[in-house]
Order: C-alpha cells, then structure tokens, then sequence
C-alpha cells in the first residue's frame, strides 16, 4: 500500500490552490472552484471542497516541500504575504528549515540539505 494522495480541504478552492501554485511555481490550467489537482505524480496533491464548512484549525497536519535554494523559497515565501512562523534555521541534524501558514493557516515546511540537490 501506498499513499495515493494528500488533499487539502477548503472553503476557497481558488486562493488555496492559486497559493500553492504560485509557491511552487507550477500551473495546472484551472480555476475549478471545487476540485483542482496541483500534483500528480505519485503523490498527488489536490485542494478539494467536500461541501461541509472548514473551521481552518487545521493543528494536526503540516506539508513538508524539500527544496534546493532555502534563501530562495524563503524570499519567494516573504513576496507571496505569508505568515512566516520560523525563519530559515540550520537544525542539529543538519538540514536547514523554516515554516509558514498557508492561507487556511496549514503549516508547510520548506526543507533543504546542503550538499544534496532535490528536483
């Protein structure tokens, strides 16, 4: 077994699935307001509306994107008005991360590994 998808639940499909594609630089051709697939490679990840209203307390799950320039993502991050929550920090295991809000206020991670490129 595997997972097959990662899908985050919104009130605005629009907004969310428009800040994910601005961060991570990727187009899909569509601004379905219910259901918007951004990723769908074996992993996909989709922004869907269920049709039940989203209290956007959403504490219990984070989305981790690994990255090769962090000085990079992170000035992107700041351009885009997202909440930054850590700044870009080495960690004693050594990669270097920080952390933001996503609109609906999810926590997303960017991570890097100097010395390691990821694409």
């Amino acid at each position: 077994m595997k997972i097959g998808e990662v899908g985050l639940l919104t009130n605005d499909v629009v907004r969310l699935a428009d800040f994910y594609k601005q961060l991570l630089e990727i187009e899909n051709g569509s601004n379905d307001e219910v259901h918007q697939v951004l990723i769908k490679e074996e992993t996909m990840l989709t922004v869907y509306n269920d049709g039940s209203d989203k209290n956007n307390l959403n504490q219990n799950i984070c989305l981790a994107f690994t990255v090769d320039n962090m000085e990079e993502e992170y000035q992107k991050v700041l351009n885009m008005g997202a909440e930054i929550i850590q700044k870009p920090e080495v960690q004693p295991w050594g990669a270097i991360n920080m952390s933001f809000y996503d609109p609906d206020r999810n926590i997303v991670y960017l991570r890097s590994f100097p010395g390691e490129k990821f694409s």
